[in-house]
């Protein structure tokens, strides 16, 4: 596996003065080759001009978040990062790599959860390049690799989850949205390392149930929604008619036999529990008929 290497290089602004001035003296040895009668002159100065644009090849900028990856005949020598203008040798290949975040979404994959439910997911995943020579000699297309690793990841990691959870102490792709970004994340690396490349973040951007039984699990989730709501109802139900006969017991308002009691509580829940508004009834005559 390459490993990328800091290669110094010459800074192009003094150089560039010399070529400049390498050119000037060229031009004044062509000008008085004539009137100095001195044919030497003439090679002199052509021999100048052949140093001086070759010399000018050598000249490359680095720009912000970019790296410059040189070769030598094919050979990696190293790579550039220091911004500005630059000079080195003119028969070095010069390779630019982008160092800025770059972010995609997936495609929405249809997979299977854990519980063989088959829904429909995306991701949006965003990486940058940290080895260049990882990047380009280790990969073909950096980013079309990330990009298919990415969703491979994805596809693995959605099979290990349910899409709901049966409990509070289980994870889920729709409840645990930030444990699965981190594994999601984990995986992704693991997959791109070769490249050279560092995921900054990895989320779901996309979660449903497939077409074919989206239907059905809508009805699951009102059904487990309404259950959820009656056992709350309940709870709180049984509270009220718990302390409603504390009450009437500790301040001796009313004394009632188990009969009655039960009565009561019976129709306290069917009150507190009753989708509709109770209509009362007035009772006129004695509680024991």
């Amino acid at each position: 596996m390459t490993h990328e290497k800091p290669r110094n290089v010459l800074p192009g602004g003094p150089l560039l003065a010399v070529h400049l001035a390498l050119i000037g003296g060229a031009i004044w040895l062509f000008a008085n080759a004539k009137a100095l009668n001195q044919p030497a002159l003439i090679a002199a100065g052509a021999g100048v001009v052949i140093v001086a644009m070759l010399g000018l090849g050598g000249f490359f900028v680095v720009n912000p978040n970019e790296a410059v990856v040189l070769q030598l005949f094919g050979n990696y020598v190293g790579t550039v990062r220091t911004t500005g203008l630059k000079w080195a040798n003119p028969f070095l290949s010069k390779k630019r790599t982008s160092l800025r975040a770059i972010s995609f979404q997936s495609e929405h994959l249809k997979v299977n959860d854990a519980d063989g439910n088959p829904i429909e997911i995306a991701a949006i995943v965003v990486w940058r390049v940290v080895d260049s020579a990882r990047s380009l000699f280790d990969v073909d297309n950096a980013a079309r690799y990330v990009q298919v690793q990415a969703e491979a990841a994805l596809r693995n990691m959605a099979t290990s989850y349910p899409y709901d959870a049966h409990d509070e102490n289980q994870l889920s792709l729709r409840g645990s949205t930030g444990q699965i970004a981190e594994h999601l994340k984990k995986e992704v690396q693991e997959k791109v390392d070769r490249a050279g490349v560092e995921i900054l973040d990895a989320r779901i951007s996309h979660l449903a149930y497939a077409p074919e039984i989206a239907q059905a699990m809508l009805q699951r989730q009102q059904a487990s929604a309404i259950i959820a709501a009656r056992q709350k109802i309940v709870e709180g139900a049984v509270g009220m008619v718990e302390m409603a006969l504390a009450r009437l017991s500790k301040h001796q308002i009313v004394v009632l036999d188990e009969e009655r009691k039960a009565q009561m509580v019976s129709n306290l829940l069917v009150v507190l529990c009753g989708e509709r508004s109770a209509q009362p009834v007035v009772n006129a005559g004695t509680l024991y008929t």
